[in-house]
């Protein structure tokens, strides 16, 4: 299976290929480390930290969107989408909303950091391979549009490390049925789940991931719903 370029103008329901029927877009939880971890990984007081995948696997702990809400005092998954996505200039000028992001980035604890970017979260890949092996898979295949790779590996031997490092940014992952398939965006910090049976709230909830499950009216952009570009875009 190739990776879907989902476009801004059609729902993404209406963009799904043969056989997927439902859509949802988990949220990458924020990645929380262990107290004290900020300061002895900086060099200087200015310098900008980040984990490491292999940290944050082995050190870190994953973080609801849900409670940064709370603590940030951000109303909404859409309002924190936006924040996160004009703090790393995702957005057009039009589109971005720099006091959902100070408000975000000045609330945020120092050993808090964003969701992983670009990529499928550490944190969901073990129920992730649950679900690709739910169907009785034994592999799952991978695409990566950006180095035009490819590739098979067996489920039971896939760690989180190597599957986060399977491609630079783009990935589409899914069973050998075509049964499920989960995909990075670019820019974002969303992973898609796309699922051939209508079930995919029961495997949500199952996961405990949190999650947008994709309606009728549900774009791409589901942060502000379709964006109508101008000529120039």
């Amino acid at each position: 299976m190739n990776y879907i370029w989902f476009n801004y103008e059609m729902p993404i329901l209406e963009q799904l290929p043969d056989p997927f029927k439902e859509a949802a877009i988990l949220l990458n939880p924020f990645i929380i480390m262990p107290i004290g971890w900020t300061d002895m990984k900086k060099k200087s007081e200015y310098e900008h930290v980040y984990p490491e995948l292999e940290e944050s696997i082995k050190l870190g702990k994953p973080k609801p969107w849900k409670e940064v809400m709370h603590e940030t005092g951000i109303k909404s998954y859409e309002e924190l989408a936006v924040a996160l996505k004009t703090s790393i200039s995702a957005l057009k000028k039009e589109f971005a909303r720099e006091d959902l992001a100070k408000l975000l980035n000045y609330n945020l604890s120092k050993e808090l950091y964003y969701p992983r970017e670009d990529k499928i979260s550490e944190y969901l890949i073990p129920g992730i391979l649950e679900v690709l092996s739910s169907s009785g898979a034994n592999s799952f295949m991978y695409s990566d549009p950006i180095l035009d790779q490819s590739g098979e590996l067996r489920i039971k031997d896939a760690t989180g490390l190597e599957m986060c490092e399977l491609a630079p940014t783009e990935i589409v992952i899914t069973d050998e049925g075509m049964d499920y398939a989960f995909l990075s965006v670019y820019d974002s910090f969303i992973t898609l789940f796309l699922s051939k049976e209508k079930k995919i709230k029961e495997i949500i909830n199952k996961n405990k991931w949190e999650a947008v499950i994709c309606g009728p009216e549900t774009y791409i952009s589901w942060y502000f719903g379709k964006i109508e570009f101008g000529s120039n875009d």
